[in-house]
């Protein structure tokens, strides 16, 4: 447990492609926000939800967007704005592999080295949406709000900025799959299949 971090769950987004609002999901037996929001709670000391209060207020405590219509960058934005420590974990909501294991360890390299930003890369993508931001990302974080320029990783301060590769993961057997979003019904019922498989 990380007192010095507090989690984020990020439910935002259309769910367009799934035809359903992704975070209400049944996954594990229960709604796929709650599980998430789960894994966080084993590892942060305190979790809040990145969405609209009307949707997600009662699994939590919910901070809505300022910049609306801006992509994940905004929920960032809105999440180290009410954030009640220097360091905030900010995960996706569809992505149902990650484990506690890694986050805390994901934890720990951005309490040790400092950096502003700290990253996993798994066969060679940067994950934008499994990462620990400092609280002094939010000035850059508004800064390309107002331009314009809503991708996260290319505002990734190159200096300050610690990205954990493979040779630093293999411990945690990573595969792309821990990353993979649940965009299509497709993609959901192959979520379940192996999540099925695990546990048998």
């Amino acid at each position: 447990m990380h007192p010095e971090v507090a989690g984020f769950v990020l439910a935002g987004g259309r769910s367009s492609r799934m035809g359903a609002n992704k975070a209400f999901l049944e996954f594990g037996g229960r709604p796929l926000i709650q599980h998430t929001k789960n894994i966080l709670e084993s590892v942060c000391g305190q979790v809040f939800i990145l969405g609209q209060r009307n949707l997600y207020g009662r699994f939590g405590q919910c901070y809505e967007d300022i910049y609306p219509d801006c992509g994940p960058l905004s929920g960032i934005q809105a999440a180290l704005l009410n954030a009640p420590t220097e360091l905030s974990l900010i995960t996706a909501v569809d992505t149902p592999f990650i484990k506690a294991e890694f986050l805390d360890y994901l934890i720990e390299c951005a309490v040790e080295s400092g950096a502003m930003v700290t990253a996993p890369c798994v066969a060679g993508q940067v994950q934008p949406l499994c990462t620990v931001f400092h609280s002094g990302f939010l000035v850059i974080a508004e800064e390309a709000l107002k331009s314009g320029n809503f991708k996260v990783e290319p505002l990734f301060p190159k200096e300050q900025t610690l990205i954990l590769g493979e040779d630093r993961l293999d411990q945690f057997a990573l595969g792309p799959e821990m990353f993979e979003n649940l965009n299509t019904p497709e993609d959901l019922a192959r979520a379940r299949g192996r999540s099925i498989s695990r546990y048998r």
